[in-house]
């Protein structure tokens, strides 16, 4: 069973900014946010590390994300 979707305007739209933002930014923004969680954490500040290290794996998801609508399209 095919199913008739279409993105809205709006998600295209973004799609077409984010497509333009290369991978390797969300690799080491995330690899960043690990850094920073890391050096939290040996300050002693565990509570900011924990929220700062939570932010790596939404922003791999996004850079997965990305990735996937550049290689294949929104649509």
């Amino acid at each position: 069973m095919e199913r008739d979707h279409k993105e809205g305007k709006l998600a295209k739209e973004i799609e077409n900014e984010t497509a333009k933002i290369p991978s390797d930014v969300y690799l080491w923004t995330a690899v960043s946010a690990m850094g920073a969680s890391l050096a939290l954490k040996l300050m002693g500040k565990e509570k900011t590390a924990l929220f700062i290290g939570q932010w790596s794996a939404p922003i791999l998801i996004m850079g997965i994300y990305n990735k996937i609508v550049k290689t294949e399209g929104s649509e």
